[in-house]
């Protein structure tokens, strides 16, 4: 959060009205994506954010959030920071096993770090891009995430696709917007590779492999300039913080488009 003068705090309560003016309301499905460090100040920080999405999804809705574990993955494709090839095995065999309370999620934010240890908050199975939900549908969203394709058909992104859900982007922009993902698969615009995290079984830590596509996001900005001139992106300020609220499949089907017409791997069709 931006601390040097604090005119304008944001509070739980005025968080929940400037949401409910946008059209947030307790029924619906919402995949939350929040950067705390574009408001201004937040009394009470992280914390204040999740209780006011919670509170408004109290009767009925549901909040869903990545909490994706970067760091459990094939250290040879890891570029920030790189690792020394001498040391991938040393690497792989030091990880810990991913688990779905305590596991490091870089860069998701402390918005879904304070999430995801919320009292009946569920939390899927995947490795490297598991999702935490709370609320109604949070079992459907969460219960059922492949291993393989991650975040395809068998995914909270597609759960959320098909329930109708909305996306609410609080300081983040469309570029850390995981369900348009979704797009890249359906649009089989991306090659397929190999990727590894380590799992807990039975018999103990297990590296598993599992396929998945080469995603990429860079596109997704290209995307939210198509739907602000069909004027599908509700969007509004507090704090200091740019607010954005949308439709999950209707930004999906727009990427899904964009990306037949502009991407093609004829090699992988």
């Amino acid at each position: 959060m931006k601390t040097d003068l604090v005119t304008h705090p944001v509070t739980k309560d005025s968080l929940i009205a400037e949401l409910r003016k946008l059209g947030v309301s307790g029924n619906q499905i919402i995949e939350v994506h929040c950067r705390l460090s574009s408001f201004d100040y937040v009394i009470g920080g992280a914390s204040t954010v999740v209780d006011a999405l919670l509170e408004i999804a109290e009767d009925g809705g549901t909040i869903l959030m990545p909490t994706h574990v970067a760091g459990n993955s094939e250290p040879s494709g890891w570029s920030k920071p790189a690792v020394t090839p001498s040391l991938y095995q040393e690497m792989r065999a030091a990880l810990p096993a991913f688990d779905p309370k305590s596991s490091y999620i870089y860069g998701m934010g402390a918005v879904a770090e304070n999430f995801r240890q919320r009292p009946g908050v569920i939390i899927s199975s995947h490795p490297n891009v598991s999702y935490a939900a709370w609320g109604r549908y949070a079992k459907l969203l969460c219960n059922r995430q492949s291993l393989h394709f991650p975040l395809s058909e068998e995914s909270p992104c597609a759960r959320l696709y098909e329930l109708k859900g909305s996306v609410l982007l609080l300081g983040s922009d469309f570029d850390t917007c995981t369900c348009m993902h979704l797009a890249e698969y359906r649009s089989d615009c991306r090659p397929i590779c190999i990727s590894a995290a380590k799992i807990k079984n039975e018999d103990g830590d297990e590296w598993k492999k599992y396929l998945d596509l080469k995603i990429n996001n860079e596109a997704f900005m290209k995307i939210k300039k198509k739907m602000q001139e069909k004027k599908m992106i509700k969007e509004s300020e507090l704090g200091g913080c740019h607010i954005q609220f949308f439709s999950a499949a209707k930004a999906v089907d727009e990427a899904t488009k964009y990306f037949e017409k502009t991407v093609v791997y004829d090699l992988y069709r």
